[in-house]
């Protein structure tokens, strides 16, 4: 009988937690297995077409953390030591402001 009670009670708390846990828990499964997935298929890929794969999607992620300077916290002194070198939308609002562009 104290079985059946703990397992009412359980089942009391898993209803109480709210939807969006659920949806979330799902998605991260989901992502997992999706990760998963592609991890398994390039395994199985040219490695020089991966090496291009990988290289051209950091180099899009690093390029506009550059531009729009929404780095991580911990990226800050490297793309400091970077940003010089590339165009940033601050500069490019400076330019426009000069020029009288709206």
């Amino acid at each position: 009988m104290p079985l059946l009670a703990a397992a009412a009670t359980t089942l009391e708390k898993i209803q109480a937690v709210p939807p969006r846990f659920w949806l979330n828990v799902l998605m991260g499964v989901g992502i997992l297995a999706a990760a998963l997935f592609l991890i398994r298929k390039a395994a199985e890929m040219n490695k020089i077409v991966l090496s291009v794969i990988i290289f051209v999607a950091l180099s899009i992620v690093g390029l506009n953390w550059i531009y729009h300077r929404n780095e991580p916290a911990f990226l800050t002194p490297y793309v400091d030591s970077v940003a010089p070198f590339f165009p940033s939308a601050q500069k490019q609002a400076q330019k426009e402001r000069k020029l009288g562009m709206p």
